[in-house]
């Protein structure tokens, strides 16, 4: 039964691959192979596998070079919108600093002309106090006058009547006549002084409403500091905060880093120094005290940009990789144990090029055991990094380089299992998880 089912199955392949001959013929003799059904089917299924696999392993590496291509344009973007975005805000930092500086200097001119004018007003005020108490004091003698020359009307007509009747009255006529010129005398200084009076009293109205002109013109000026002065403190803070952020979460204190880099660029001088203002011992205003905070915060941030570059806030590779092993302790991919790993490791193709993250100067550029070729690159503030397994070395001990100078290829010298780059950043001497800094690159370029 089972002869007559193989026999039944052989007879139909035969129907769709009918047995075929390979006629081998020599000088001698001539051979022959026979391609049975059944070879022929696993012959025909072979060759569509092998087919099927050429042409999906031609559409990954085609998406890998695709991939790859993105990945270096994205990274430029990057590194293009990073570069943009600093210089907007250094210009808008001195932009600032001018209006606020120019601000103040408006500000100073209004309070000295204000000052001006309380000067005047008082001098008026005084001038007028003095001319009322002296009117005050010529009306107390007009009185006094009015009452000794009324009186002395009233003499003068009983001395006329007394004329008239008897002789000898000429000296007392002189007499009332002197009084009456006395008496008209002070009726034309008095109306003199009432006069120049007035003439005051008009000066001091119109010094009161020039006083009132620049009081409002001071108020309207004040609310306009204050305006410049509330969006120069915003875009400190939404600037300032994210640096202050990504330093921290780099594991470095903001206020040790400041002052590093202050004792790096201790030069004078220029827009971000603190106003200095002559008050002859009074308390600065708020003003001048927002300008100060304001100018100090530009200089925080400037400080801020100088260690960014310093730093190494910037990928080691620009090519297509992936991320094999990160910080921490892991399995030895040797079948050594469990080990500290002190860096994080990047796979790719073989001799790509690996760039320093950030300005500094080369300290080791060689074999080192476990690192095989090794580059290491002394950075500012204490901070090292270090390149290993490369394939070759492109710098020497002593060497300065920047940040995106080429330095190495990757490849799979000293203690590794393939092709990849050992990246580590050291913190005095103490290794830390580079991809704190990577990250935290990304919270603001």
């Amino acid at each position: 039964m089972l002869n007559r089912l193989a026999y039944r199955f052989h007879q139909s392949l035969e129907r769709h691959f009918p047995e075929q001959r390979l006629f081998l013929k020599s000088d001698t003799e001539t051979r022959f192979i026979r391609l049975r059904p059944a070879t022929q089917i696993i012959a025909l299924v072979g060759g569509t596998l092998a087919l099927a696999w050429i042409i999906v392993a031609t559409a990954l590496i085609m998406m890998d070079q695709i991939g790859a291509g993105s990945a270096r344009e994205q990274s430029m973007r990057q590194q293009a919108l990073y570069e943009e975005r600093l210089t907007a805000l250094s210009s808008d930092r001195d932009l600032r600093a001018e209006e606020a500086v120019r601000a103040q200097e408006r500000f100073n001119i209004a309070l000295a002309q204000v000052s001006e004018m309380q000067e005047r007003l008082l001098a008026s005020e005084d001038r007028r106090r003095e001319l009322e108490t002296g009117i005050e004091a010529i009306q107390d003698t007009l009185r006094e006058t009015i009452k000794e020359r009324d009186t002395a009307r009233a003499e003068a007509e009983r001395v006329t009547l007394a004329l008239n009747s008897q002789t000898g009255g000429a000296t007392e006529l002189g007499r009332a006549t002197d009084t009456v010129a006395t008496l008209e005398f002070l009726t034309g200084a008095l109306g003199d002084a009432a006069e120049e009076r007035n003439e005051v009293l008009a000066e001091v109205e119109t010094a009161r409403e020039e006083a009132q002109l620049i009081a409002d013109a001071k108020e309207a000026l004040e609310l306009r500091n204050n305006a410049i002065f509330s969006k120069l403190e915003e875009a400190l803070t939404v600037s300032v905060e994210p640096l202050d952020k990504m330093f921290r979460e780099a594991g470095m204190a903001p206020e040790d880093l400041i002052g590093a880099v202050r004792e790096g660029y201790s030069g004078q001088g220029g827009p971000l120094t603190p106003i200095s203002f002559s008050t002859s011992g009074a308390a600065p205003s708020p003003e001048e005290l927002r300008a100060n905070a304001i100018l100090t915060g530009l200089d925080r941030m400037n400080m801020y940009r100088i260690a960014a570059f310093k730093l190494p806030f910037a990928m080691p590779l620009k090519d297509s990789f992936r991320w094999t092993s990160g910080f921490g302790y892991r399995k030895d991919p040797k079948g050594a144990g469990t080990r500290m790993h002190e860096g994080t490791d990047m796979a790719g193709a073989y001799g790509t090029p690996v760039y320093a993250t950030a300005d500094g100067v080369v300290i080791h550029a060689g074999w080192d055991n476990g690192y095989g070729r090794l580059v290491k690159i002394k950075h500012d503030f204490g901070v090292e990094t270090r390149y290993g397994h490369l394939s070759q070395v492109r710098v020497e001990v002593g060497q300065r380089v920047s940040r995106g100078d080429r330095i190495g290829d990757m490849g799979n010298s000293g203690r590794s299992t393939g092709t990849h780059l050992h990246y580590e950043v050291r913190l005095s001497g103490e290794a830390v998880n580079p991809m704190t800094f990577i990250k935290a690159a990304k919270n603001v370029f």
